[in-house]
């Protein structure tokens, strides 16, 4: 922007963009540049969430995307170790890129323990701020999620030909598999519980029901939230085999979250699911998930206009009739129209009218689209882990 009284001195420069967004369609959008000093490729994305930005950008569900915040005030309470998402720390960053509208400030929070800029620098994930954010998700609720690469260079220097071409090569997620990058690289045991107040995360060393969570790029809070509902937890690699699991005698699985083409993914999963579900064992999907289980039943998932990411979507449950607001973040949906006769859709978002949800009628499974564990997020949906304990003891009676 131009300073009114030095506009028009012979020695005055209009200041130069440290950061640009280019778009697989030719458009460069200008901004300053914080975070990594770097250029990445990705699908831009809106998020609605007000709240939790790190929580999101530690989110393994957006590996290849470049995450553009609509709340215009991001980084105000800076960062700390308690709100990182990602349980694999082996992974790199999962989000390409980050954008906001206003310039990112000092932290003002007593749980801060850091500020975004170096906590973004230290994880390559690249920043660019001073766009206009509403009209950026204006383009993408009209036009769809856009290709594009975002680059940060201080002294201004873009190669603005060479980002367009990487921005229009880039094949986008549509076929791609990105769930090796956040799997975990073996199984291990899982014990922390949700955090209260007074006693932060607790630890628990057992638990009634024996959990196998298949990890496709699980949350932390999921496996909170899994333990406290009384589970001891076994997370998994994604592609564990279906003997391997049974192996460990499990009271029930759970399909976790992840990132990518659910038809890619599901090329090694879906064998694992329908193995799991012909032996009856109770299973339990969220996300990533969800769309594993809807194909292993013959079910087709398909790409989404703009996606669903936030924390305010209002979704519907037929078994109680109510309706929850719950947070989202996918790209890919499952095609309700495609459900076979033996799954009963559930729940329903009440923005678009697409699948959030399934229950088997013949088997102990189901599954929902939106994440019931939140951070961040509204608490609604966390009956949804009560729901899984029942069905496991109820499995437990008829054993």
């Amino acid at each position: 922007m131009k300073h009114e009284q030095g506009q028009n001195h012979p020695f005055w420069r209009e200041p130069r963009a440290t950061a640009l967004l280019v778009l697989a369609n030719g458009m460069v959008l200008e901004g300053t540049g914080f975070g990594a000093e770097d250029s990445a490729v990705g699908e831009v994305c809106f998020n609605t969430a007000m709240t939790g930005y790190q929580e999101i950008l530690t989110d393994p569900s957006y590996a290849g995307q470049i995450v553009t915040f609509t709340f215009p005030h991001i980084g105000n309470v800076g960062t700390n170790d308690d709100d990182v998402e990602t349980s694999n720390l082996a992974a790199s960053a999962s989000v390409r890129g980050i954008i906001v509208h206003a310039p990112v400030t000092g932290p003002s929070n007593h749980r801060a323990s850091g500020e975004l800029n170096a906590w973004l620098k230290a994880r390559g994930i690249v920043g660019l701020c001073g766009v206009d954010t509403r009209a950026l998700t204006a383009f993408i609720r009209q036009n769809g999620m856009p290709n594009a690469v975002i680059a940060h260079s201080p002294s201004g220097d873009f190669d603005v030909e060479a980002l367009r071409d990487m921005a229009r090569q880039w094949p986008g997620l549509e076929g791609m598999d990105l769930v090796p990058a956040v799997t975990a690289a073996q199984r291990y045991a899982w014990t922390q519980a949700a955090w209260r107040p007074g006693q932060g995360f607790r630890t628990v060393s057992d638990g009634r029901y024996n959990v196998v969570a298949i990890d496709y790029g699980i949350k932390r809070n999921i496996l909170r939230l899994l333990t406290e509902a009384g589970c001891a937890v076994t997370v998994v690699p994604a592609e564990t085999s279906a003997e391997a699991i049974l192996s460990l005698r499990p009271d029930g699985v759970f399909l976790s979250n992840g990132p990518g083409d659910p038809a890619e993914t599901g090329k090694y999963a879906v064998p694992v699911i329908q193995a799991l579900i012909a032996r009856d064992v109770p299973t339990f999907g969220i996300c990533l998930g969800h769309q594993m289980l809807a194909l292993a039943i013959g079910a087709k998932t398909m790409k989404m206009h703009q996606g669903h990411h936030g924390a305010n979507h209002p979704v519907q449950d037929f078994t109680t009739g109510k309706v929850e607001i719950v947070s989202m973040n996918h790209g890919f949906s499952v095609d309700r129209l495609s459900l076979p006769a033996n799954a009963r859709e559930t729940h329903r978002s009440l923005f678009d009218d697409s699948n959030c949800g399934l229950e088997l009628t013949d088997h102990p499974a189901f599954s929902v689209q939106h994440h019931p564990e939140a951070s961040p997020g509204p608490r609604d949906s966390h009956y949804l882990f009560a729901r899984f304990v029942q069905m496991m003891e109820t499995a437990k009676g008829a054993s």
